[in-house]
């Protein structure tokens, strides 16, 4: 036997059959159609359906909502009963004849499964209406005419009850705070994703797409795996802090962390058709969680380090040959100058602290009249927090005591520029002395040095002349700046 195509098997039904696209054209119709609405092929294909059949009432709009149900749900839809008036001809000067028809809709899906086309069966019932309304007698009617019309409002009234129950239960679920999605077939196409999906999603609209689409197979194939798994076993899955890499148009791959359960959904017969999906986005008590034993490990790692720094500090502080008190005076004041640091480490929960506070924390005890200061914004790293702070403590104390502002008329400059990779510090101290300014080694400068070249592997130098010196420090910018934190929303 020869195969048929479509359009053969199309124009061989014999009741009326119609296509139209997504902007509501036709682009198909059977001769059972055009002997239906009195109208040619050639008047009606790539016209809009409502130019077609005008009507501004209440018909038309729920012919039309009829209509794009279908291409949102993926499923058929019936009207039952619809009274549509219809042109007589061609010239809408001719005036419309009023007709009731049933009508039944359904969905022309691409391989991909999403919905192109619908296809309207439509039968015309005006004669029906009409047997009843002339006869003015329900008796007087044919019993299986009269059945069949009380059946086709009972269908309508019950579709009816059916669609306001199923809009009451999508507006549920669209207001839900969890993730709620359904998903149909092999492919786990998107047939209805709430408002809390589709924000986690981007914002965008998922109905018509494949899984694979949204969450792609490179990056998060076990997802994938584990709907399969559903479809094909019929065995619900429920998982905690899933992970999963969802791709977004505008910033790329995102990562989530959610607690999902797949459970499958099933036809008449009890074969899988799609899973219906519930979720909770968990990546933000995740991550926090993670920051948290970073926050541990790190702070353990800064203890550590914090009591080998008061070791060192301790041991040139009490030697032999110092006045005792002097000693506990040098040694409390470098600590304070440490605990200094950690409380504004720990204010800003060991992530990073800004330069010119750590500075002015260790100048407080100066003239600060007499102290001036230059400087763009420069966060620090918790490492680079700390180091420096000892810096300042430091060059600080030794102005105060031997310096610049051990003088009624010295003054001091601290100043600091970013130059490509680097940023340099000039700590000048000014005054009028009859001596020449000299430095003296001694534990101060040693640490100084410790600091500056061995931790933060960075430069020093000290310039001393008649009227002051300058201290020159050079510290790569990767070694004391905070990397920021990629952001992902």
């Amino acid at each position: 036997m020869n195969r048929l195509n479509f359009n053969q098997l199309f124009d061989a039904l014999p009741s009326p059959h119609m296509i139209v696209d997504g902007e509501l054209s036709i682009v198909a119709v059977n001769p059972a159609y055009e002997g239906a609405t009195g109208r040619l092929r050639d008047e009606l294909l790539g016209r809009a359906l409502f130019d077609c059949f005008p009507n501004e009432g209440p018909e038309r709009t729920r012919l039309e909502a009829s209509i794009r149900r279908v291409f949102e749900s993926g499923r058929s839809d019936t009207l039952a009963f619809i009274e549509y008036e219809i042109p007589i001809s061609s010239n809408a000067a001719d005036g419309f004849e009023k007709r009731y028809w049933s009508a039944v809709h359904s969905p022309l899906c691409d391989d991909a499964g999403r919905v192109i086309l619908v296809l309207q069966n439509t039968v015309d019932i005006t004669e029906l209406v009409r047997l009843r309304t002339a006869a003015g007698s329900p008796a007087s009617v044919p019993t299986e005419e009269l059945a069949l019309l009380q059946r086709t409002r009972e269908i309508e009234e019950a579709y009816r009850t059916s669609r306001s129950q199923l809009d009451r239960f999508r507006h549920l679920f669209e207001q839900a705070p969890g993730l709620v999605a359904l998903l149909r077939g092999p492919d786990h196409v998107f047939t209805f994703a709430n408002r809390a999906y589709r924000a986690l999603a981007g914002n965008r609209e998922l109905r018509g797409l494949p899984t694979r689409e949204v969450f792609p197979e490179a990056e998060a194939k076990g997802l994938v795996d584990l709907l399969d798994r559903v479809y094909a076993t019929g065995q619900a899955f429920e998982g905690s802090g899933l992970r999963v890499l969802a791709s977004y148009p505008s910033v790329g791959l995102r990562e989530l962390f959610l607690d999902v359960s797949f459970h499958p959904v099933r036809d008449e017969a009890g074969a899988v058709e799609g899973i219906f999906v519930q979720g909770y986005d968990r990546t933000e008590s995740v991550r926090a969680h993670h920051r948290q034993r970073l926050l541990i490990d790190e702070l353990n790692h800064r203890v550590k380090n914090t009591l080998s720094t008061i070791q060192s500090l301790a041991r040139p502080s009490f030697r032999a040959d110092r006045d005792r008190e002097e000693a506990r005076r040098t040694f409390e004041a470098r600590i304070v100058a440490l605990s200094n640091a950690h409380n504004l480490l720990s204010e800003r929960h060991w992530e990073s602290a800004d330069l010119e506070t750590i500075l002015l924390t260790e100048l407080r005890a100066l003239d600060l009249d007499r102290v001036d200061l230059s400087g763009l914004p420069v966060r620090l790293n918790a490492k680079a927090a700390i180091a420096l702070a000892m810096i300042f403590h430091e060059l600080a104390s030794n102005t105060l005591k031997y310096g610049a502002l051990s003088t009624a008329s010295g003054r001091l400059s601290v100043a600091w520029e970013k130059r490509s990779d680097t940023i340099v510090f000039h700590w000048r101290e000014t005054w009028q002395t009859a001596e020449t300014v000299e430095i003296q080694p001694g534990f101060g400068t040693r640490m100084l040095e410790r600091i500056v070249t061995g931790e933060l592997e960075g430069r020093m130098d000290v310039q001393a002349g008649g009227d002051g010196l300058i201290w020159n420090i050079e510290l790569p910018a990767i070694e004391i700046e905070e990397i920021p934190h990629l952001a992902l929303h």
